[in-house]
């Protein structure tokens, strides 16, 4: 095996090259050009940067960056957006015509790369090009030591391809050369969760069972397969989400406090807590998971298809669009607490948050109490970027009557916006103004008042505030011993003194309001049930 030689260290002080494989595909339209606007726009890429996209369609530069325009803009925030910034972006973009399966295209590459220059290959294909994409990158000589390569998940299909795929990588490519990206670990309040386990004391003794009763981790999206249905039926949910997003979710939430912040000293965490999970046996898999395909309904006040209805899928396709596991962790700060683990497309809303679910007290002190988890710790990952703990709390007038309030820190308001830390003009070492200034100002961090009260249910709020809708239109794929469940918008009156149930009933045929369609459900096991919109769809914990 003949790696690349040993890499260098000043690699930053070298102009970059970075050569975006499936330049046109979805992923680069929607995630990686608006990620690398943000960084020219907070002066991380140098004026001499140049981003080179390939594709096999013979576009001129100009065409091109028409396809940009129209397709990867609208992705960038309004408030992030300036015309002179972007305009400014597109300067580094460069167009490759390129067929991996044709070798004259990689040489065409290698004339288009500058010699000395720090190459980046970002592989945003599927992940049975990688091999061959490494094989014609060395072959064209653009392989040495300033070079990186960046592999996008899912690696394989199984142990034995991912296997396959990181040997033959790593034949061309020092390990110190190649970079595996989740994308979801770039998320700022992803990032913040390290800071809220590690940098606060207050947590740590009681973040392990018996304290803990559960941890949920939801990643629901609204959209369909769209154009990735031909990726997307050889994946599915599980290979697309669950097995990196969720699972590095998971490991952040478990993991010990590492020795310190290196790569290699987190990565030993995370690993630990991979090898503690609970294997699943045959009857696990048929009590603790449920997959599913999102069928055909309503999202968005839009009619929509349902996923074998959708185009480049085959009509007897059983890839699941859904997926919902229960795990253990065999570990003495996790045992007997499980981890809910759920993603979905054509869900009811976009929703993505970790969910830490407290026990309750040991006995009841005050009569009347409302049931349910009094204590949550919800982590709002996306569209919202938040950390509320949930506790119980008087409600104002004479007698002791509980109402479930939320102490919100909003990561948006409470710090000034990523976006303007630093000005298109003040690009060139211009320090960034405090970022804790408008906390100060505006003493926009945690805060329990009166109108919490009100918010969450207090006499007189309109029952309209407890409608919601719980989950999207979804279609079982397995259907041995199920019964049929129908959701539609569900409405509940207001409490007065206690607030709405967390919990639906495990049969529930409710009415849509007036003008909705309702998403059917079939096929749900019978230990299968729905939470409020703070507790994600999970299981039982009964049995």
């Amino acid at each position: 095996m003949t790696n690349a030689s040993t890499p260098t260290t000043h690699g930053s002080d070298l102009p970059l090259d970075m050569t975006i494989f499936g330049g046109m595909g979805d992923l680069a339209m929607r995630k990686l050009l608006p990620a690398l606007y943000m960084a020219y726009l907070h002066g991380n890429l140098s004026p001499s940067t140049r981003i080179l996209s390939t594709g096999r369609q013979p576009l001129a530069r100009e065409a091109y960056l028409a396809h940009v325009e129209a397709h990867s803009r609208t992705f960038i925030a309004a408030e992030n957006f300036n015309d002179k910034t972007w305009d400014g972006f597109l300067t580094l973009l460069e167009y490759v015509v390129l067929d991996v399966q044709a070798a004259p295209d990689f040489a065409a590459l290698a004339a288009a790369s500058r010699p000395g220059a720090q190459r980046v290959f970002y592989l945003a294909t599927a992940p049975s090009l990688f091999t061959l994409i490494c094989q014609k990158l060395a072959s064209a000589g653009l392989v040495d030591a300033n070079a990186r390569v960046v592999l996008e998940k899912p690696l394989g299909r199984d142990l034995a391809s991912a296997v396959e795929i990181n040997e033959a990588v790593g034949a061309h490519f020092a390990e110190s050369q190649i970079y595996r990206i989740d994308h979801y670990l770039g998320k700022e309040t992803v990032q913040n969760l390290m800071v809220l386990r590690f940098g606060n004391s207050i947590l740590e003794p009681i973040w392990r069972a018996p304290n803990i009763s559960s941890v949920q981790i939801t990643v629901a999206e609204e959209v369909g397969v769209g154009s990735r249905a031909g990726f997307y039926d050889s994946t599915g949910a599980m290979r697309d989400m669950v097995q990196n997003h969720l699972m590095q979710l998971l490991c952040i939430v478990a993991m010990e406090p590492p020795t310190s912040l290196s790569p290699d000293a987190v990565r030993d965490e995370k690993l630990k807590v991979m090898r503690s999970l609970r294997r699943f046996k045959l009857a696990d898999i048929a009590r603790d998971t449920v997959r599913g395909q999102y069928g055909h309904g309503v999202s968005g006040n839009q009619e929509v298809d349902g996923y074998l209805e959708e185009r480049n899928v085959p009509a007897d396709s059983s890839t699941e669009t859904f997926v919902a596991l229960r795990a253990h962790i065999d570990t003495w700060r996790w045992s007997k607490v499980p981890f809910y683990l759920r993603t979905g497309k054509r869900m009811a809303r976009r929703s993505s948050k970790i969910v830490i679910e407290f026990a309750n007290p040991p006995f009841p002190l005050f009569p009347g109490a409302p049931g349910g988890v009094a204590n949550r710790l919800v982590i709002e990952l996306q569209p919202e970027e938040a950390i509320k703990l949930q506790i119980m709390a008087k409600e104002p007038g004479s007698g002791m009557h509980m109402q479930q309030v939320a102490l919100n820190l909003d990561l948006q308001s409470a710090f000034q916006p990523r976006g303007s830390l630093r000005a298109p003009a003040d690009r060139r070492g211009a320090r960034p103004p405090d970022p804790f200034h408008a906390a100060r100002r505006t003493r926009s961090g945690m805060g329990l008042g009166r109108s919490d009260h009100r918010r969450l249910g207090h006499p007189g709020r309109k029952a309209a505030c407890l409608r919601r809708r719980l989950v999207g239109p979804v279609r079982i794929v397995r259907a041995a011993g199920a019964r049929r469940l129908q959701l539609g918008r569900v409405s509940r009156p207001p409490a007065r003194r206690t607030p709405p149930p967390l919990h639906l009933p495990s049969a529930l045929h409710a009415a849509p309001d007036s003008g909705a369609r309702a998403p059917a459900f079939s096929a749900l096991p019978p230990r299968f049930r729905a939470h409020d919109a703070d507790a994600p769809l999970s299981f039982s914990k009964n049995n």
